[in-house]
C-alpha cells in the first residue's frame, strides 16, 4: 500500500514538475538572494545588518501564500507580536560559550548586549541552477560581542520544486576557530521556522513563556478565525503533545486562504542528538533542537555538546512543503527514509 501511495504521489508531481524552473537571483544591494520558481518568489536568503542572523524569509506556498509570520519585518493584521527574534527560517542556539545567539534581536537593550552573539553573512560561495533544482552555498561567522569569531559556518541550501511539492535541504557545517566551543544543553534551538498565524494552533488563553535567561514574554490569546494548524510527529504525538518529545519528523498542516498546506521538518541520522527533540509550540514556533535534551526531556536526558579548536560538526535537515493536501504518515516515513540515506 505504501509503495502504491508513493508511486501515485510521484506521478502527480511528475505531471506538473517537468516545467518547473528554480532560479537564484542575487540582489546584493538589498542584501538577499531570491529563490524563484517559474518566476514567482518561493523564498529568499536574507542577511540585512539589522538582523542578528541570516534567515530564509519569507517562505511561500505554491499558491503564493505566506507560510512564515510577517512580524517583525512585515507585520500583518491579526498576528502575534511576541518573540521578535523569530524571523522566517533560521539556525542558531541559545548557549554558545555562554552567549545567547537564539534570543538576540533589536529588542535587547544595549546594556545587555554583552550576553548575546550575532551571526554575520560573509559571502556567497556558489550558486548552481539545474532545472527544477537550485543550490546556494553561503558562509557566515558566529561572533562574540567583541567581534571574535567563535564558529565559522558553511551552509548549502538545496531548493527543489516538484509540482505541488517543494523542499529545502540545509547542510550546515560549524567549525570552531581558535578556542574550544561549548554548546551547553539549552532549550533555545536550533533549526527553526516561525509560521504564519493561520498555521498556529487555536488558543483561547493568554500564555507566558520564559527564555533561557529568565526573560518572560507574554503571548496573548487572539481571534482564532482561520487558525487551523495541527502538529503530528513520527512518534504519533499530536498537537501540543509534540513539544519535548523525540521523533524523526514532524508535520504541521493547516489551511491559508482556502489553500490546504503542510510543512514537515525531517531530521537526519547523522545529526548529533538524533533523533531530535522537538521545540514545537502551538503559537507558531516550529523547531528541532537536538542539543537541548535536558531542558526538553524534563531532566531525563542531557547533552552538553562541544568542539575543540579546529573541530567541525555538520547538521542536515529537510523542509518539505505541500499544497492541496497534507502529507500522509506513510509518505513522510518514505521521505525520511530516502533523506536519511543521503
Amino acid at each position: 500500500m505504501a509503495a502504491v501511495l508513493l508511486s501515485l504521489f510521484s506521478a502527480i508531481n511528475a505531471q506538473t514538475s517537468s516545467t518547473d524552473q528554480v532560479r537564484l537571483i542575487r540582489k546584493d544591494a538589498e542584501q538577499k538572494v531570491e529563490i524563484r520558481v517559474n518566476g514567482e518568489l518561493f523564498t529568499a536568503y536574507y542577511f540585512p545588518g539589522d538582523l542578528a542572523k541570516p534567515v530564509l524569509y519569507p517562505i511561500k506556498s505554491v499558491a503564493g501564500n505566506d507560510l512564515t509570520r510577517g512580524f517583525p519585518l512585515d507585520p500583518r493584521p491579526g498576528e502575534r507580536i511576541d518573540h521578535p527574534h523569530h524571523v522566517g527560517h533560521w539556525f542558531n542556539y541559545g548557549d554558545v560559550n555562554g552567549l545567547d545567539f537564539w534570543n538576540n534581536s533589536d529588542a535587547i537593550p544595549a546594556e545587555k548586549k554583552s550576553g548575546y552573539g550575532t551571526i554575520r553573512h560573509r559571502g556567497v560561495k556558489s550558486m548552481i541552477e539545474k532545472g527544477n533544482r537550485a543550490e546556494l552555498e553561503v558562509e557566515t561567522d558566529w561572533l562574540a560581542p567583541n567581534g571574535e569569531i567563535l564558529l565559522k559556518e558553511t551552509t548549502r541550501f538545496v531548493f527543489i520544486s516538484e509540482g505541488k511539492k517543494r523542499s529545502i535541504e540545509r547542510l550546515t557545517t560549524l567549525s570552531a576557530q581558535n578556542q574550544p566551543v561549548s554548546l551547553k544543553d539549552n532549550k533555545e534551538g536550533m533549526f527553526a521556522i516561525r509560521v504564519a498565524r493561520e498555521l498556529e494552533h487555536p488558543s483561547d488563553k493568554p500564555e507566558l513563556f520564559t527564555d533561557a535567561n529568565g526573560i518572560a514574554t507574554s503571548v496573548p490569546s487572539l481571534n482564532n478565525e482561520g487558525v487551523t494548524g495541527k502538529y503530528l510527529s513520527s512518534a504519533g504525538k499530536i498537537g501540543d503533545e509534540v513539544w519535548g518529545t523525540r521523533g524523526t519528523w514532524v508535520n504541521l498542516s493547516g489551511e491559508i486562504k482556502g489553500e490546504k498546506v503542510a510543512i514537515a521538518i525531517l531530521d537526519h541520522p547523522s545529526n548529533p542528538g538524533y533523533p531530535t527533540y522537538w521545540h514545537a509550540r502551538g503559537y507558531g514556533l516550529f523547531a528541532a533542537n537536538p542539543l537541548g535534551q535536558k531542558a526538553l526531556s524534563g531532566g531525563k536526558d542531557e547533552l552538553n555538546f562541544g568542539l575543540k579548536a579546529g573541530e567541525s560538526v555538520t547538521f542536515r535537515y529537510k523542509i518539505l512543503i505541500h499544497s492541496g493536501t497534507s502529507f500522509t504518515d506513510e509518505l513522510l516515513h518514505m521521505e525520511f527514509g530516502a533523506f536519511s540515506k543521503k
